[in-house]
């Protein structure tokens, strides 16, 4: 008689035991207790009359015969979840594009000019899956997708959109305040708020990089507020309460408004290497849904180009 794993919840949780080899990180990632995931281990093992993990008091291994059902479950997982995305893009047909995108680019460049693509393709629908995690085209229910970095995806086609500078900005309230803002020492004055990340293993340009560029000493970051995401940068900026370094590609059209304004003529590039890039799996070069798309977003990006010319700062360190 075969003995078979009943659903994909014993496959997720022998994967994700497996994998960490750790049954209280298996948990947090399932949404369920240690015990729990010892449970369903111990249950699958009894029903298959094999022992899948070696248990000390302070760790678990896997035995032979786990290492073999370990490589299976996470093929199978691997092919059930190529097949779901499959099945849904299906699905949606074609009169619909996921984008995969990060919040920030999605909320300070997207979202703003969505109704621009919307009047040029009615017929089309984009909807999106805001993350900044790398997805896997053949497994994740995306078609295209916005990503920050080399540009270096294998199997897929990148078009490089733009690299983006940081730079400072204040509401124009605080700009009337009476609180002086003439010269870069007079940021030591004010609240200062940054971006604190990571991307590729990068350092995003924070006060002291762009003090250094600005050719400032003695400045102390100790009273800085950093943030992970530049949505909280730009609130905080618009609200009035500080001084923000945000990307310049971000929030350009806030400044041509009068939303926000840009001070000094001093900028931080991020590594020249890097960029914002359009990303499609080579297989859908052809597919009127992705080209639409990529000819409305070069275009875009190219026209925006000359209006940048007048309003970015002069003044660049890379």
């Amino acid at each position: 008689m075969n003995r078979l794993l009943s659903g994909t919840r014993a496959l997720r949780t022998l994967e994700a035991a497996a994998r960490h080899l750790n049954f209280t990180r298996a948990a947090d990632e399932l949404g369920l207790t240690p015990a729990a995931v010892s449970y369903q281990i111990k249950e699958i093992e009894e029903q298959l009359g094999v022992v899948l993990f070696t248990r000390t008091s302070r760790s678990i291994q896997l035995t032979p015969a786990g290492t073999v059902l370990f490589d299976a479950a996470a093929d199978a997982l691997h092919t059930l979840q190529q097949a779901v995305s499959k099945a849904r893009r299906l699905t949606r047909g074609d009169a619909q594009l996921r984008l995969s995108v990060g919040a920030r680019f999605a909320t300070h460049w997207l979202l703003p000019r969505l109704p621009q693509f919307q009047a040029e393709h009615p017929g089309l629908a984009l909807t999106f899956d805001i993350s900044d995690a790398v997805r896997d085209f053949a497994a994740d229910d995306v078609d295209a997708a916005i990503r920050f970095g080399a540009g270096d995806y294998p199997g897929a086609v990148s078009h490089r959109l733009f690299h983006t500078v940081v730079v400072p900005v204040c509401s124009p309230a605080l700009l009337q305040s009476g609180r002086p803002l003439g010269r870069p020492q007079d940021l030591f004055n004010h609240t200062l708020c940054y971006v604190d990340c990571r991307p590729g293993g990068i350092v995003w340009p924070n006060w002291p990089m762009w003090m250094a560029a600005a050719g400032v000493d003695g400045f102390d970051d100790s009273r800085s507020v950093a943030f992970a995401e530049s949505s909280h940068v730009v609130q905080a900026v618009m609200d009035g309460a500080a001084v923000g370094l945000v990307e310049w590609e971000l929030v350009e059209r806030d400044v041509q408004a009068g939303r926000l304004v840009r001070l000094f003529d001093v900028g931080v590039r991020v590594a020249p290497e890097y960029a914002y890039h359009l990303v499609y799996p080579a297989a859908s070069a052809s597919d009127r849904r992705v080209c639409a798309l990529r000819g409305w977003m070069l275009r875009t990006v190219c026209a925006a180009d000359a209006i940048k010319q007048h309003y970015q700062p002069g003044s660049f360190h890379e």
